[in-house]
């Protein structure tokens, strides 16, 4: 995390209210999360923590962001604009962002605009189910809690059957329900993947270094 400008004397916060406004961007999908606003205790205590921390204008005071959801924006990279006067920074949430429930404040009107990105949209089901993981007593009816206190083993179960349901259904040539078999595979390999504590992201990593190594003897060689 090295920001252009790290130190507050750098940047130009209102003469007035000394704050200045912070966009928050989802450091794998890109999507804007939020809009805050920090003062210069504020903007340190970010840098210090690896935490978002705004100025809460109606609390008048600090706020961490998830210091009562738990659900917190941990800072990947911090950038400021041209004129040294807007922050953007990229976090990765812990669990939904806005208040309401949503991955973002902005939710409802990117929701009317355009479908979520698949890979958007499989980071946030992973944070759903990392929120299912760590904080069980949220959703105690949830298939996901139902899963994670039956323990790797059946976990591991789960995916080995509906790997070989996908595989029935593609050699048979069940186009129909072959996406709902493959959706049922993703979702209990994501499952897996936290169980065994294994970013998605790190997946990804993998996929992306053989691609850029043209002699990997790997299913991506080729592409």
């Amino acid at each position: 995390m090295t920001p252009a400008f790290s130190v507050a004397s750098e940047l130009r916060f209102d003469p007035v209210t000394g704050l200045l406004p912070a966009i928050i961007q989802d450091a794998d999908t890109g999507q804007v999360l939020m809009l805050g606003y920090m003062n210069a205790e504020a903007w340190a205590r970010t840098l210090q923590d690896g935490r978002v921390t705004f100025f809460s204008r109606s609390k008048n005071r600090l706020w961490v962001k998830g210091e009562s959801s738990g659900n917190f924006l941990t800072v990947r990279s911090v950038h400021v604009d041209c004129d040294a006067d807007t922050l953007l920074i990229r976090a990765i949430p812990a669990g939904p962002t806005c208040h309401r429930g949503t991955v973002s404040c902005f939710e409802q009107l990117e929701q009317a605009q355009a479908p979520a990105a698949p890979i958007g949209f499989l980071a946030d089901l992973e944070r759903l189910i990392v929120e299912r993981h760590q904080f069980p007593e949220r959703a105690p009816t949830s298939y996901t809690v139902s899963l994670f206190k039956k323990g790797m083993p059946k976990i591991a179960q789960k995916v080995g059957e509906e790997a070989v349901e996908t595989v029935i259904d593609a050699v048979g040539g069940s186009r129909e329900s072959l996406p709902g078999e493959v959706a049922d595979l993703l979702y209990h390999l994501l499952v897996l993947l936290v169980a065994a504590g294994v970013p998605m992201a790190e997946v990804i990593d993998v996929l992306q270094e053989r691609h850029r190594l043209p002699n990997t003897r790997h299913l991506t060689e080729g592409l």
